[in-house]
């Protein structure tokens, strides 16, 4: 197998934890985060549940020591969060000592702040500052300002499969001798536009989500940031730093069926699977745990785990789960914040349980692990899949 690229450091915060550490307690002690909207004024308040960070845009602010005149969006507040953390967690003093990069991903960028303040630009000229942070683009740029990054930094929106594809290119961006240190992951604040619009698609979940459970409903969607510090060996062997997983595999394709749902026997996230192992060299069966996209839509859990079969043909699938009861789906940063999950299975040797689980899906016979179970971690795969076919695949290892 390829020997893959270093991650040195990690930084998260979600619903179930505002650290790294805060996060793997909730995840063995079935600590969730999802309940009912706090934050936001919205008419579905009531109706849905949300993986909500419990922090206000005020505390958020005083944590950071922000200006009072600032134009920070929620994503660009817990984006610099989770990336100071990883930087910090990554023991890195000078951030330009080396060719350093950002790649951050998004899809809701700022505009929890400009939808806010929508109808009051006109009269609060102070309100316009707000129309410039809606840009996701935006949010890179913040972080990499409050890094104090002069390297490269850009931008990935690909939907849910976005931190994913950050993850991707940091990678090759350090394998192919580009840079020699990546801070990828992404960050996505809730907003009213993405409860609406799921609204819209009738895709979201009165109740708690329940992967791969023939009964599911639909998702609760959640906020979340985390970024992880990808360093050539170069780095690792001159600084004599710990390695707390590497990046072994990666691929991404597209099967370009609909525009938000995937097709119906898998073809993107077959593809996206099957690429990753032919960058690995890692056989199908050399998997110890799968953290699944697992959104508990009808659509997702049908679509992936006939992949997950087509992959795995006549082997067993390895124990799988989806950690979305959790935290939510937090869009952009999920395949972020579960590429920390997948860090953690491996150095603490557990499988996560999928919560919610009761009833084994009609169509075939997949059960996820319900139960923290610990085995011996070496590999770990990570799905994400995106509206508009974008489907990608990571592996983690030891």
């Amino acid at each position: 197998m390829a020997k893959g690229v270093a991650i040195t450091g990690m930084g998260i915060i979600s619903s179930i934890g505002n650290s790294v550490e805060e996060n793997y307690i909730s995840l063995i002690e079935n600590k969730i985060g999802i309940s009912r909207i706090k934050n936001i004024s919205t008419i579905h308040a009531d109706v849905i549940k949300v993986g909500e960070i419990d922090k206000t845009n005020e505390e958020l602010v005083a944590e950071l020591n922000l200006n009072d005149d600032n134009n920070f969006s929620r994503t660009a507040m817990i984006g610099t969060i989770a990336a100071k953390q990883a930087v910090e967690n990554a023991g890195i003093t000078s951030i330009n000592e080396f060719r350093t990069g950002l790649i951050s991903a998004t899809s809701v960028g700022g505009m929890d702040m400009t939808e806010k303040h929508y109808y009051d630009y006109f009269k609060h000229p102070e309100l316009v500052k707000y129309i410039a942070c809606h840009d996701g683009g935006d949010v890179a740029e913040k972080i990499a300002d409050q890094l104090s990054l002069k390297g490269m930094v850009t931008t990935i929106s690909t939907a849910c499969s976005s931190a994913a594809n950050s993850i991707m290119l940091g990678a090759r961006l350090i394998k192919t001798g580009k840079l020699d240190r990546v801070i990828v992951g992404g960050a996505d604040g809730l907003a009213k536009f993405t409860i609406n619009g799921f609204k819209t698609l009738m895709i979201l979940s009165d109740d708690f989500n329940k992967p791969f459970d023939n009964e599911r409903k639909g998702l609760n969607l959640g906020e979340a940031a985390a970024y992880l510090v990808l360093e050539s060996d170069e780095i690792v062997e001159k600084q004599n730093k710990k390695v707390l997983a590497r990046v072994s595999g990666y691929g991404n394709a597209n099967d370009a069926f609909h525009q938000t749902a995937s097709s119906e026997n898998g073809d993107g996230a077959y593809l996206a699977m099957k690429k990753a192992f032919e960058v690995s060299g890692l056989k199908p069966s050399q998997i110890d745990y799968i953290n699944v996209h697992g959104t508990a839509t009808p659509n997702n859990d049908l679509s992936e785990g006939r992949a997950l079969l087509r992959i795995y043909q006549d082997e067993k699938v390895p124990d799988f789960s989806s950690t979305k009861p959790f935290t939510g789906h937090t869009l952009a940063a999920a395949a972020a914040i579960e590429a920390v999950y997948s860090v953690l299975a491996i150095q603490n040797n557990v499988v996560y349980p999928n919560l919610n689980f009761e009833n084994q899906m009609e169509e075939f016979e997949l059960q996820p692990q319900t139960a923290l179970k610990n085995k011996n971690i070496e590999h770990v795969l990570s799905n994400s899949f995106g509206f508009g076919g974008n489907c990608s695949t990571l592996i983690f290892s030891k």
